[in-house]
């Protein structure tokens, strides 16, 4: 973990797993990390929800498949939830992994879990953490795609143009393109409005790619792109791309 966590509180840690050998060896890596504290063990989904709500804590590890109210119940209901603690996932199954990074989970470590995977799980939930105490950002920086048998990594800053298609949106970086199971709706109201801008109801742009706007005549209006591509502006979105030129 960082050396800046030896400064902050441990990050209280919740083990969630109906499996008495699973915890117990979760509970071992964990006394090794110096960043964490383990505050408790659940073997179920109600009981996980139950503590949670009585001890608060940073972190949850938790088994995706239980019994009654399985992981992802777990994590949807937290999603609802303010000031909740950060998940990562442990399981012995990985064809839940894009539900998983749709709750916004730090993390998805496949069984069995050994320490070093851990360790880099951890590093993301407590490099997650620091950037919530310094309250440097409320916008997304990273996104999670699936892309045939995996999910890759893609940084909001690499993404120059972002379109509607239905219930997906499709991501435009560089010269590939990947959907994502996400509203553009939903999905712009987690974008840095200082560096992206809407100007259709199914485009989203990039504010620095976009190189001037062009009047088209009889109120129409574009806006051009570095590449020299022009996008028409939507009638709704006209005042906002208006005001991001000072007109």
């Amino acid at each position: 973990m960082p050396d800046s966590a030896a400064e902050r509180p441990k990050m209280r840690t919740l083990i969630v797993d109906d499996e008495p050998l699973a915890v117990e060896r979760m509970q071992v890596i964990c006394a090794r990390m110096d960043g964490l504290s383990v505050v408790g063990t659940a073997s179920d989904g109600a009981a996980a929800l139950r503590l949670i709500g009585a001890l608060s804590p940073d972190l949850v590890l938790l088994d995706m498949t239980m019994p009654e109210v399985d992981g992802l119940a777990v994590a949807r209901k937290l999603a609802k939830q303010d000031n909740r603690p950060a998940v990562i996932f442990v399981t012995a199954h990985d064809h839940f992994a894009v539900e998983a990074f749709d709750l916004d989970a730090v993390d998805y470590v496949l069984k069995p879990v050994t320490p070093e995977r851990l360790g880099r799980a951890i590093e993301r939930a407590d490099s997650r953490r620091s950037t919530v105490e310094r309250a440097e950002s409320q916008w997304l920086d990273e996104l999670w795609v699936p892309h045939r048998s995996e999910l890759l990594r893609i940084e909001v800053a690499q993404v120059a143009r972002i379109d509607a298609e239905r219930d997906y949106v499709r991501l435009h970086v560089e010269d590939r393109s990947y959907l994502l199971l996400q509203t553009i709706a939903g999905l712009e109201a987690r974008l840095d409005p200082a560096e992206f801008i809407r100007i259709h109801r199914s485009t989203i742009l990039r504010r620095d790619r976009i190189r001037g706007l062009r009047h088209d005549g009889l109120g129409v209006w574009s806006v051009e792109l570095e590449d020299g591509d022009a996008m028409r502006i939507g009638r709704t979105y006209l005042p906002r791309v208006k005001a991001m030129a000072g007109r």
